[in-house]
């Protein structure tokens, strides 16, 4: 089968690799062609173009881009008609994903969406699109199944991708000793891998170190900076920086201050306590704020469909308030509530083997009704 995939930004790139890797085990002849990264690549095929060149974050930043976005667009729909394949796979990056989906379907080529869009969060009529567009939905969070259904849709959920690279991680018994930390309970520092992110929420986690002088804080560096880079937020701070070893972090750490995103529901499997920080461009916030119709903004609480864990959001996201939640989760009854309820997340989450399912449930809609 020819499959063509379509990743925008680097989780994507992660999660297509591993699809990938699952689609040559149920299909021996598999042949790839994608938009996707490095990681895509190293499993063969031809990358016809790098995330590096498509993801924008926010609102602004997309309409700053938008010349550049509707040039990809445009080489993207060019480039699937003239390959043909089998079937389309498009992973997460809605804004770009569901319109390649439309033109793909209008020319009578199968689609599939492996991370399902985040649509129950705003503008949920979207769905209708998704209904016409897609053949096969696979979801990874638990209840977005019943919100498919309540507009007459059936999907898959596959179980979590990061349940698979959990699963796959062997903890490195030298970490704190070839890091030079010492033996202080760690507070490990997440401030995403956007360089957006980082100037947003970085010095914010770095103002309350001195607060917490039993602990050491290690910052989960991004490879794709210097180490220079992130010493002009850090100062003269005993903070320790650790790049490309996040779960080594997590595993050896005790809490941990987080970006929105998917290291919160990284975080919460690796059971650690945490607080969920969050700043935006104050136009996209408020934008999102008129439009977004969801309760919470971590994962962890969407998933739970409950507040687990603290989201601390544009002006919370302040010294006083960090220290005021983070406190009471390194010791006592709200971090043994807090661990409690990451007991039930694991079972609601499911068990590892995303890729595998998915790929199983790709090659079975493409193979079985040539066989009717």
């Amino acid at each position: 089968m020819k499959y063509y995939l379509v990743a925008g930004e680097a989780s994507g790139d992660l999660h297509g690799a591993n699809l990938m890797k699952a689609l040559k085990a149920e299909d021996v002849n598999a042949n790839f062609r994608y938009f996707g990264g490095d990681k895509m690549q190293a499993e063969g095929g031809e990358l016809v173009k790098h995330y590096a060149e498509m993801a924008f974050m926010g609102f602004t930043e997309v309409i700053l881009n938008l010349r550049t976005i509707f040039k990809n667009l445009k080489a993207c729909k060019a480039d699937i008609l003239a390959h043909q394949p089998d079937v389309l796979i498009l992973i997460d990056f809605p804004g770009f994903n569901l319109k390649i989906a439309e033109f793909t379907k209008q020319n009578n080529i199968k689609v599939c969406y492996y991370i399902s869009p985040k649509i129950w969060a705003w503008n949920q009529k979207r769905v209708l699109k998704i209904k016409r567009d897609i053949d096969q939905m696979f979801c990874i969070l638990p209840f977005e199944v019943d919100f498919y259904k309540k507009w007459g849709m059936d999907v898959h959920y596959v179980g979590n991708p990061l349940l698979d690279e959990k699963a796959q991680f062997t903890p490195d018994s030298r970490f704190r000793e070839d890091q030079g930390l010492t033996d202080q309970k760690i507070i490990a520092l997440l401030p995403g891998s956007r360089k957006q992110e980082i100037e947003r929420l970085l010095p914010d986690m770095l103002s309350v170190t001195e607060n917490f002088p039993d602990y050491q804080f290690v910052i989960a560096a991004a490879p794709t900076f210097k180490e220079d880079y992130y010493n002009q937020f850090i100062g003269n701070k005993k903070v320790k920086l650790v790049f490309s070893q996040t779960y080594n972090l997590l595993h050896h750490a005790h809490a941990a201050l987080v970006a929105s995103g998917t290291a919160t529901l990284e975080t919460a499997l690796f059971k650690i306590p945490q607080v969920v920080l969050y700043r935006g461009g104050a136009i996209s916030v408020s934008i999102a704020r008129l439009v977004v119709k969801i309760r919470f903004i971590s994962l962890v609480n969407l998933i739970m469909d409950r507040k687990v864990v603290d989201e601390l959001i544009q002006e919370d996201c302040n010294t006083n308030k960090i220290i005021s939640i983070l406190s009471p989760i390194l010791e006592g009854n709200v971090r043994t509530k807090m661990l409690a309820d990451y007991n039930e997340l694991g079972d609601k989450m499911g068990t590892a083997g995303a890729s595998e399912r998915t790929a199983k449930l790709i090659v079975n809609f493409l193979t079985l009704p040539l066989t009717n």
